[in-house]
């Protein structure tokens, strides 16, 4: 019997390799887009993270302290603050949250005590700062990152 072997052609070798070069082309084009929107999506996600945390961390404090009425909308040293009022152990202190050289700022002092903008402690750094008090139970605070990226948000307090 006889056997007869393939003959060789050089289409056997070439189709292989060149099905491999696409596939792997593909893979990386794939892999280049899923990297740039991966990288997109992190700096999105940074650039609210930070506007939203400021936000939050506002209400969070509204909530803390939110009983008679002590929370306000008022001045200190010619910036507009949030303030809020506590009494411990008969003495009342002041927490003021307010925007000074690009940074939201908290400063709690006596009630008695002198007041310094630059004393405060530095929150987030802002580009732009905003306060207002719709009515007596409700505030309105706008908060703009560095990066451009501007979130609000509405906070009620519950006591009257």
């Amino acid at each position: 019997m006889k056997f007869r072997t393939k003959q060789k052609h050089m289409i056997d070798f070439i189709f292989p390799i060149s099905l491999f070069f696409m596939f792997a082309l593909c893979a990386l084009t794939v892999l280049l887009f899923a990297a740039r929107i991966y990288r997109s999506t992190t700096e999105n996600s940074s650039l609210n993270y930070s506007a939203r945390s400021g936000l939050s961390y506002i209400s969070e404090k509204i909530h803390q302290n939110d009983a008679d009425g002590n929370i306000r909308v008022g001045e200190l040293c010619g910036e507009t603050a949030l303030i809020m009022e506590q009494t411990y152990k008969d003495s009342v202190y002041y927490t003021y949250i307010y925007s000074y050289e690009g940074a939201l700022r908290e400063l709690y002092i006596k009630a008695d005590g002198s007041a310094d903008l630059s004393a405060g402690t530095r929150i987030l750094d802002v580009e732009d700062f905003s306060i207002e008090q719709i009515d007596d139970h409700l505030f309105k605070f706008s908060c703009t990152t560095e990066g451009g990226q501007t979130d609000s948000i509405l906070v009620a307090t519950k006591s009257s």
